[in-house]
C-alpha cells in the first residue's frame, strides 16, 4: 500500500484544527482531509479540484459535472 504524502493549504492558518490537506496518489486522483476528521478522506481528480476551486473563487456554487442521483458521485472513502 502506498503511504500517502499529506500537504497543508497554504490557507490553513495555524494549528487551531482548522486545516485543510491534500495529497496524491501514484495514479494521479488527489486525496483531501480536514484536520478536524483526518480518518474521512474524499477523492477527486485534479479538474474536478480545479472547477471547484474556480467556481469558488467566482463566488458560485458549483455545479457537478454529472445528473442528479447520478451512481458516480465523484467522491470517494
Amino acid at each position: 500500500m502506498h503511504q500517502l504524502t499529506w500537504q497543508k493549504s497554504s490557507f490553513s492558518g495555524d494549528e487551531s484544527g482548522n486545516c485543510l490537506y491534500l495529497a496524491a496518489t501514484p495514479d494521479g486522483t488527489l486525496r483531501i482531509r480536514e484536520s478536524d476528521t483526518p480518518h474521512e478522506i474524499i477523492a477527486t481528480t485534479p479538474a474536478r479540484l480545479s472547477h471547484l476551486i474556480g467556481a469558488l473563487k467566482a463566488g458560485r456554487s458549483p455545479r457537478p459535472p454529472y445528473a442528479a442521483g447520478h451512481a458516480d458521485s465523484g467522491a470517494a472513502s
